[in-house]
């Protein structure tokens, strides 16, 4: 299994305008602009744009687990963008922190300008090293509110639509979620015994599902036999340990997945807010439908594409690596685990992961889900390489 997930989902403590504006209901949405976007592990969602008059191209993550819009410091000290302190907080899996905001900027994605937006300033370093290139900031409510946004992942595009009566595709399902800035959608979870409860749904999040431990003990919702594995994850915040296992079933509509993965999250911060959330739905899930996301509207239509019957990845090393200063580095080794077994030690350089020698974090986590199988991996320990063999176990 992918043990270095990064979770983006983000609240702001402070009230948003819950009012939408009306929609004339004789006015038909319209196309304003159509552009690609690309993946990261755990199907996490790419899109490049550009701030105010810079003529860098800027990376964001589009991610409905975003309360707000966000910039990475290290791109505003880049280009000498000036924020102001504020008193506001965000909370986001990791921790909870007060950020700077820049008011009023325009953002520049391809055939489609929008303005007077507020980002706040968070430091995304961690997140770079993540997924090994430049994370510069966060696309979340502050744009999806303003528009209807159609997301294909047969063939990576984003379409983007104004606000009004829209035509959806025949099939597929229609899901009405509660909306604070996050979607809260009500879905079925089974194992030991069937759950309905609201999970946020969260594109930003690398990862099939989570619950809080408070839902999961309150609810009884494993069966006795579970085993749980110990993992390392990354959130807004920071790095964090999570428990790593299964539930028999994950409904969203009148969609059910078999044997999903699943990450017990220790929510000390109560940033699922518990006992009305239990948790989310990430994009590894997700990505699975061609979806369309009708904020101004409070819908969201699900309709399976070609990845519906993608293969889950149900395997586990223990090992947590990012990209930093150009090497991949271990960070974590769990006791007990694959990685430690194989002899991975902390600090470690990995420079390939089978025949793959290309230093592509991504593609190196990529070639460790093949439980069962006996993976070299060759590294510089103190100078010295070293070729080590790992083999990642299942967690069915």
């Amino acid at each position: 299994m992918r043990n270095f997930i990064f979770l983006l989902f983000v609240c702001f403590h402070w009230n948003f305008c819950s009012a939408q504006k009306e929609i004339d209901a004789k006015k038909k949405a319209t196309l304003l602009t159509r552009f690609s976007f690309k993946q990261y592990s755990g199907g996490v969602m790419i899109v490049q744009a550009k701030l105010n008059n810079l003529p860098d191209t800027l990376n964001f993550i589009l991610d409905t687990g975003s309360g707000g819009i966000s910039l990475d410091s290290s791109t505003c000290a880049a280009f000498n963008l000036n924020f102001l302190p504020s008193d506001t907080i965000v909370t986001g899996i990791g921790g909870t922190h007060k950020v700077n905001f820049i008011f009023n900027q325009t953002l520049h994605l391809p055939g489609l300008t929008v303005d007077s937006l507020n980002f706040h300033v968070n430091d995304y370093e961690l997140l770079s090293t993540v997924y090994g290139e430049k994370i510069d900031g966060i696309i979340g409510y502050s744009f999806f509110s303003r528009y209807i946004t159609k997301i294909n992942f047969d063939n990576s595009t984003i379409e983007v639509f104004s606000p009004g009566v829209f035509s959806y595709p025949n099939g597929g399902t229609m899901l009405h979620p509660a909306f604070t800035t996050l979607p809260i959608q009500n879905m079925y979870v089974k194992d030991a015994r069937k759950i309905g409860f609201g999970f946020y749904f969260d594109t930003g999040a690398g990862l099939y599902f989570l619950m809080s431990e408070n839902f999961a003990l309150d609810s009884s919702i494993f069966l006795p036999k579970r085993k749980f594995f110990t993992t390392q994850a990354e959130g807004m915040g920071g790095k964090l340990q999570m428990k790593l296992t299964t539930v028999k079933s994950v409904q969203i509509g009148k969609y059910k997945f078999k044997n999903v993965p699943t990450y017990l999250f220790k929510d000390i911060n109560n940033v699922t807010s518990y006992p009305f959330v239990g948790g989310l739905v990430g994009n590894d899930l997700l990505r699975r439908f061609n979806m369309i996301l009708n904020y101004p509207k409070r819908e969201i239509h699900l309709l399976p594409n070609e990845h519906y019957y993608d293969k889950f990845d149900y395997s586990y090393t223990g090992l947590a690596i990012y990209m930093v200063d150009g090497n991949i580095i271990v960070d974590e080794v769990i006791k007990g685990s694959p990685a430690n077994l194989a002899g991975l030690l902390i600090d470690d350089i990995i420079l390939g992961v089978g025949n793959n020698l290309t230093n592509n974090i991504m593609q190196y986590k990529e070639l460790l889900q093949s439980p069962g199988q006996k993976i070299p991996i060759l590294i510089s320990r103190n100078g010295e390489l070293k070729k080590l063999f790992i083999k990642p176990v299942s967690i069915l």
